[in-house]
């Protein structure tokens, strides 16, 4: 056992405690009266890395959210690693939902439960601690040189981060990035995330008459626009669940037989899946595509509400004179968001119900991401995780995305190593989220013997 992995188990009280102070700083980057609190966890990293031995430490405030930068770079002929996380979290609402104060960390069952337990204040934060343990245990060194870049607005579109990536991409040079914001495939099983969807968020603003109207005197004669977006929405797929903008799946490409044949072998219970973490009676998608392929490997079109009219306590019949719908498209390797959104954006159009105004709108997107396994950093996280773990680690991909990683590997010209610890149950974005406690501590682990590991590759 190295001394730096000693050092992180005889901390690990501490360490988690620390992340118990980060939690309790409610960073809900979408909401305007948590801008002081997503500040506040911004000046709070940065003085944890100036404490641990980092250096260049800085605050960069944007017009959104600060990003906050630190670097250690005197390993003289050794690789650069860029670690990336985010201190940025959700909303917790619904609040009546959460079975302990989101914001007040709280140990139950070997799981400490908050929102951004584990997305993504824990996995980040395992990267600092593998750096305090390395420079603790090296007399102030570390095995490779390592930037640090963490954003507030990952939750809200990233686009503070963008803009910086492709500013001061000479400021950013290195090797490979570290990203810790994906899960392992089941408990105790390591995993390294090779590949990620793309996406892309809309929103259709469906505008009928002039203002609201009384639908008494006006219904029957008067556009409704509710009724225009669920006209259009019920075109966007057929029952079976495949989409139907023209051309949306020309550049699908299947997976390869080696990786459908990986996937075939891993402990995937099918109604498992659908009764503990979806709850439902029945799974849905395309036909002849297994779960795993479906939601790693297949594009998505999903909506996520359709703010407008009345919609408080009791009765108000109006006709709103507006309505939208917010809906978002994932993507899959050799789809673009710009082509996508374009198809999308041409077929709602022609879809437009009389008497309707519509304007399509991209909000923010992402571009799908696969990882080649043979290069050598993906090598050494692969060992390091093994001997952490006690078992080979599997790869797979995610169904979400992480658009830091396109940029990394469009502005950078770097391969992003996705070593995430969450679990398939940890309850991102919803009530209850949670983190194992023993993945936090093995994740520092096994990013200390991963660095230590990269630190002999020749940079």
């Amino acid at each position: 056992m190295s001394a730096a992995v000693e050092y992180a188990r005889q901390n690990a009280g501490r360490f988690l405690d620390e992340l118990k102070a980060l939690i309790r700083i409610p960073s809900i980057s979408t909401l305007p009266e948590h801008k002081q609190d997503v500040n506040a966890a911004a000046e709070w990293l940065a003085a944890e890395l100036n404490r641990i031995g980092m250096e260049n430490v800085e605050v960069i405030h944007t017009p959104g959210h600060p990003l906050v930068y630190a670097d250690w770079l005197h390993a003289e002929g050794k690789p650069t690693c860029l670690c990336y996380g985010h201190y940025d979290v959700q909303p917790p609402d619904p609040l009546d939902e959460w079975k302990s104060p989101p914001f007040e960390p709280t140990e139950r069952d070997g799981n400490l439960y908050a929102r951004g337990a584990v997305d993504d204040k824990g996995q980040m934060y395992m990267h600092l601690k593998a750096l305090e343990s390395l420079f603790k245990a090296n007399s102030g060194k570390l095995p490779l040189n390592v930037r640090v870049l963490l954003e507030g607005e990952e939750e809200v579109g990233g686009e503070q981060i963008a803009r910086f990536i492709r500013e001061e991409s000479d400021r950013l040079k290195s090797d490979f990035a570290l990203v810790s914001d994906t899960e392992m495939f089941a408990p105790g099983l390591p995993t390294l995330c090779v590949g990620l969807r793309g996406m892309i968020y809309t929103e259709i603003e469906a505008r009928g008459a002039r203002t609201d109207l009384h639908s008494g005197m006006y219904g029957g004669a008067a556009p409704n626009p509710f009724f225009a977006l669920a006209q259009v929405i019920a075109q966007l797929k057929d029952t079976a669940g495949r989409i139907l903008i023209p051309g949306f799946y020309d550049k699908v490409e299947k997976p390869s037989d080696d990786e459908l044949s990986a996937w075939a072998k891993l402990p995937f219970d099918e109604n498992h899946y659908r009764e503990t973490e979806v709850g439902s009676t029945r799974l849905t998608g395309e036909p002849g595509y297994s779960v795993l392929e479906r939601t790693w490997a297949r594009p998505t079109l999903d909506v996520h509400g359709m703010p407008g009219g009345f919609i408080g306590a009791g009765a108000k019949t109006v006709i709103p004179a507006k309505a939208v719908a917010k809906v978002s498209m994932r993507l899959v390797p050799h789809m673009t968001p710009q082509e996508a959104f374009e198809q999308y954006k041409s077929y709602v159009e022609s879809l437009t119900p009389d008497g309707i105004q519509l304007e399509v709108r991209l909000i923010h997107s992402g571009d799908p991401i696969v990882v080649g396994t043979d290069n050598p950093y993906i090598q050494a996280a692969t060992v390091a995780m093994k001997e952490i773990w006690n078992k080979e680690t599997v790869f797979v991909r995610g169904g979400g995305s992480i658009p830091i990683v396109g940029d990394f590997e469009r502005h950078l010209k770097i391969p992003t190593v996705m070593m995430g610890f969450g679990l398939p149950d940890d309850n991102l974005h919803a009530p209850n989220e949670k983190f194992h406690i023993g993945n936090f501590h093995r994740g520092i682990e096994s990013i200390i013997v991963f660095f230590e590991k990269a630190g002999a590759i020749a940079g």
